[in-house]
């Protein structure tokens, strides 16, 4: 030591040397982990790029009116309020972000404009009768607004300018109290609203626009082939149909996430009715013009969830503990599977439509198929053997144990058929609606011939074959 004395040298201990570099190793692997997962998502969906980038940019657009004197002193020391309402109102869907400015300017303008109102008559009337007559006002308004909120038509579409008022009105009537010119200050803070609101509207809408009425529709059509795939997959699990080689190529991870589509289909409800929504407050665009019927996409979201129940169902058919004899599987497999695969068509057919949003001359004949599949099935059922019945057991037990589990299927088969029929009928009809663009007249002439040709070598009753004739031609 540099006093003469003397001290042990202390080894620092290996262990905590190594307890350090694994600490080490541990941040920055999930660094890289996390900016790993950031990249693929902003490939995968660069949509959510230019949000972000559209955000940044008009925050730094509304920034100017608290940077700039001149700015600023237009709008007093309140252009902090046009900073908060881009943050709040910018959202990620065109429609999305009209619906909060339309509220918040709506809610605000009100508020403002009778809190100013109340303000006066208050004064009038004292100052013993001023701090009642504004607690009595705040009372009933707000009390009015919140049950306003519960008003489903008004919670779907101005629930967010209900609560935007009751913030407001409460601010100017309890703040005017004390404050000498509320008036130049709710025009301040008016005013400041509006530039904020109205940088988001131009920039939502002019720069690389995010349409929801284009995000619904293309869920509609993802979540129709999802449905598709998702029933033949567990038909073909249920009669444990050998797959190509080509099939058992395919990762199985995607395999799964094809048989269990039908579970985003089941969890989509919150998502359509939002989206459906927002639409409601977009401008005409592409193809869809302006009062689109986006009501009908609820409706068809609904029935696309009934049928995913069914799906569902089926799938539960598959890991039952109690299965069906192999030879009752034998005889079911084929008409089985040719009912799965013509409702899988109907439904991939129905995404086509929506994808090119024409109105498709297939579907009818596709569903007559679908229907002659099920008749074909209920004629196979009918051929089930009765077992001798020796003792009452034998003759009520078993051939229920050995059937039941077939019929469940094939019940659940047949009500699906029948929930793609309404599903079907559902979206010709917001075809009409929506005025979708028909098929060229070569393409239906066409389409006639090899529609009538397939019909009449798949089924050989002549009489369905007119009726279906008689029905394109018309």
């Amino acid at each position: 030591m540099p006093d003469g004395g003397s001290k042990p040298l202390v080894v620092e201990s290996g262990f905590m040397n190594k307890l350090k570099s694994f600490f080490i190793t541990c941040i920055f692997s999930k660094i890289l982990n996390f900016l790993d997962k950031a990249w693929k998502l902003a490939v995968s969906e660069p949509k959510m790029v230019f949000h972000c980038l559209k955000v940044g940019l008009a925050l730094s657009f509304v920034s100017f009116f608290y940077y700039m004197r001149p700015l600023y002193d237009g709008v007093g020391g309140n252009a902090m309020w046009a900073v908060m309402t881009v943050v709040v109102v910018f959202e990620y869907t065109a429609g999305a972000t009209l619906c909060k400015c339309v509220n918040r300017v709506m809610g605000t303008f009100l508020a403002g404009g009778l809190g100013i109102g109340v303000h006066w008559v208050a004064t009038q009337s004292g100052p013993k009768f001023e701090p009642i007559i504004l607690g009595i006002s705040v009372f009933i308004l707000a009390f009015s607004a919140t049950f306003s909120r519960f008003i489903p038509s008004i919670k779907a579409r101005f629930d967010y300018g209900a609560a935007i008022f009751i913030l407001t009105f409460c601010l100017v009537t309890v703040s005017g109290y004390r404050v000498e010119k509320l008036f130049e200050l709710a025009h301040e803070r008016l005013a400041t609203i509006a530039i904020g609101t109205s940088i988001c509207i131009l920039i939502s809408l002019l720069l690389f626009p995010v349409w929801a009425g284009t995000e619904l529709h293309l869920l509609i059509c993802n979540n129709l082939e999802k449905l598709a795939d998702s029933l033949h997959g567990c038909v073909e699990d249920y009669f444990e149909i050998e797959k190509n080689d080509n099939d058992e190529k395919e990762d199985e991870e995607m395999i799964n996430k094809k048989l269990n589509g039908y579970k985003c289909v089941l969890n989509s409800k919150a998502t359509e009715e939002t989206m459906a929504n927002f639409a409601r407050w977009e401008p005409a665009h592409g193809n869809f013009n302006f009062r689109h019927p986006w009501k009908q996409y609820i409706k068809v979201g609904a029935l696309m969830r009934s049928c995913a129940y069914c799906i569902e169902s089926l799938n539960g058919c598959v890991d039952q503990e109690i299965q069906a004899p192999e030879v009752l599987k034998e005889q079911f497999r084929e008409v089985c599977m040719k009912l799965s695969s013509e409702c899988s068509n109907v439904l991939k057919e129905l995404a086509f439509t929506m994808k090119t949003m024409t109105k498709s001359l297939k579907v009818d004949i596709m569903v007559a198929d679908m229907n002659f599949a099920v008749q074909d099935l209920h004629n196979t059922l009918k051929t089930i053997p009765i077992l001798p019945s020796a003792t009452i057991t034998k003759s009520l037990g078993i051939p229920l144990v050995q059937v039941l589990p077939i019929a469940t299927t094939i019940s659940l088969l047949t009500e699906l058929t029948s929930r793609i029929e309404e599903l079907a009928d559902a979206l010709n009809q917001l075809a009409i609606m929506a005025d979708f663009s028909d098929v060229e007249d070569e393409d239906k002439g066409m389409f006639e011939e090899e529609g009538h040709h397939n019909i009449i070598i798949s089924n050989g009753n002549s009489q369905d074959n007119e009726i279906i004739k008689k029905t394109i031609q018309n």
